[in-house]
């Protein structure tokens, strides 16, 4: 009897020595997309009242572990039952990042009328509310193409081990994703309190007076140059992220354009798409404004 719970005991070791291992070459695999998922999510979680980011964060964040509750089982069953239904998914997860993209690029250029019309009104708490709940929405849909791709991968390094391991790797870097991403953006966004408590603890005196009172301005002051780039970083994390999807799941095109630096392919696939999407969206917006 003993010998037999201490069987088991060594076999469970040897899993959970097989899922960490794994894990770690997991989390290589997909350690570019977590970058990207950081920098996309923290573009999406700033932008709102100081008072509002951490629920706002929060919110998101409970988004994403529902999305990788709803992607992970699915993601396990189609490896084992329809594995030619991935590549598929991948490339319309990649047509909307990119879509994404080139809208935000497009908005950089030539502005978007409703940007004004909300800038009259951001005293109106309903507007605030509105505007807050669309885009939580965004960023949790924006997330869960994120996560298809993070799962995705993570899965296919360990597609040929027994399905517990599978299960125990693909779930831990998915709730790597999760908590580690949005951990970083709450740091992120709260930059600026983090300021302000260092200039108040120098404003009380002691030792180091004035070192702290310099760092904090200097993380007050970098606070929106901070969520600037991000803003341009995610926007271009969208469109290597969805570029990537097509040049490494459709062969003729990582052939046609192999001769081109990997980042800059999939850049320039990400735009190209985005935009055709881009301009299938605004002419059938265009048709349905004629015919009302």
């Amino acid at each position: 009897m003993t010998g037999g719970i201490f069987a088991i005991l060594d076999d469970i070791a040897m899993l959970l020595d097989d899922a960490a291992m794994m894990s770690k070459v997991a989390a290589k695999k997909t350690a570019g997309l977590l970058g990207d998922d950081l920098a996309v999510n923290a573009e999406q979680a700033t932008g709102f009242h100081a008072s509002r980011e951490l629920p706002v964060i929060w919110a998101i964040t409970k988004g994403s572990l529902l999305n990788k509750l709803i992607i992970l089982p699915i993601a396990l069953l189609l490896s084992a039952y329809l594995p030619w239904l991935i590549v598929p998914i991948l490339l319309l997860g990649g047509t909307y990042l990119s879509f994404e993209g080139v809208e935000k690029v497009s908005e950089w250029i030539f502005g978007h009328p409703e940007h004004k019309v909300v800038a009259r009104v951001t005293g109106d708490a309903q507007q605030l509310v509105a505007r807050e709940k669309a885009k939580i929405k965004a960023a949790v849909r924006t997330d869960f193409i994120l996560s298809i791709e993070i799962v995705v991968i993570a899965l296919g390094t360990v597609i040929e081990q027994g399905l517990l391991v599978r299960i125990l790797v693909v779930s831990l870097v998915a709730l790597l994703a999760t908590v580690g991403v949005y951990g970083l953006v709450a740091l992120l966004v709260r930059m600026d309190d983090v300021g302000c408590y260092l200039v108040e603890k120098a404003n009380a005196g002691g030792n180091g007076a004035s070192l702290l009172r310099t760092l904090g301005e200097v993380l007050i002051a970098a606070l929106p140059k901070v969520i600037r780039l991000l803003g341009v970083v995610g926007t271009v994390a969208m469109l290597l992220v969805g570029g990537g999807m097509f040049v490494h799941n459709i062969e003729a095109v990582h052939h046609l354009l192999a001769s081109l630096p990997a980042l800059l392919a999939e850049l320039l696939v990400g735009l190209v798409v985005g935009a055709l999407v881009l301009g299938v969206v605004h002419g059938v917006a265009r048709l349905r404004g004629g015919h009302q």
